[in-house]
């Protein structure tokens, strides 16, 4: 990880369906970050369309071309983004975070592990099998959606095989945003590292969502907070603070897996 990395996160209203809207939205709030000075940009969790199960075909036919747009912005304002956006893969569509680096090359792909069943993800969705480290300019960064930020196993994978940042792209809904603010700074502290959690605010269907973006600290700190309304929020991360604490506090080194009641890896 450099030593010093401005994080920003696009917090707004992604309205189903509303493919231009949205990436008006999401373009303007990427563009303030990048005068804002930011290394790094992360939007909500499918930003171009939210979840438009009707049309996620359609919508996911667009990804490719919105990709191609971010990596000429990226290259410009010589930052890194990160959204995810649904995009059809063998036949099926899966909710896909890209990063693009601020060379414009697209340096991860990560597919969503764990899909939302109360909502019904899994039928509209086919689901990931590999978690993904992206190699950035920046640092590694460990990438999640939304969901999967209640699988503390995934971000410690994701940090022994060296994540320094975990980027998390979110629609995560009001009446649970407790969770999500709890749930984020535990992935930090427990992994000593950085957490960019990126919400939408607004309504669809029946649900509500309430913003609460952060960036949180390895100490569990937060660094900036969007609050509940449309907006971007920038925090500084200093890979200095990262360091120092896994040497006061040891733990990633002093884990003893073999003694663990239960292997990450067991189904």
């Amino acid at each position: 990880m450099n030593s010093s990395v401005v994080a920003g996160i696009v917090q707004f209203d992604v309205v189903e369906g509303a493919l231009e809207a949205n990436l008006t939205r999401g373009f303007q709030g990427i563009m303030r970050l990048a005068e804002a000075g930011c290394d790094l940009a992360v939007l909500p969790e499918m930003w171009s369309c939210g979840f438009d199960h009707a049309h996620l075909v359609d919508m996911a036919k667009s990804t490719p071309g919105i990709l191609a747009r971010l990596q000429a912005l990226a290259a410009r304002e010589r930052m890194v983004v990160a959204g995810s956006l649904p995009e059809v893969v063998d036949g099926a569509v899966v909710n896909t975070l890209h990063v693009v680096d601020r060379d414009g090359e697209i340096k991860g792909g990560y597919r969503k592990l764990h899909l939302f069943t109360p909502t019904g993800e899994d039928a509209h969705f086919s689901a990931g099998q590999k978690a993904v480290v992206a190699d950035t300019s920046i640092g590694r960064l460990g990438l999640m959606i939304c969901y999967d930020l209640r699988f503390p196993e995934l971000a410690r994978g994701l940090v022994l095989d060296g994540a320094e940042i975990l980027v998390i792209p979110a629609q995560w809904p009001a009446t649970r945003l407790s969770h999500w603010e709890a749930l984020l700074k535990a992935r930090a502290i427990e992994n000593q590292c950085f957490v960019v959690g990126a919400n939408r605010v607004g309504r669809s269907g029946g649900l509500v969502y309430k913003g609460g973006s952060q960036i949180v600290s390895p100490l569990g700190e937060t660094l900036a907070h969007a609050g509940s309304a449309e907006g971007e929020v920038v925090g500084a991360m200093e890979s200095e603070e990262m360091t120092a604490f896994r040497t006061l506090v040891p733990c990633l080194e002093e884990r003893r897996p073999m003694c663990y009641s239960r292997k990450l890896t067991e189904t």
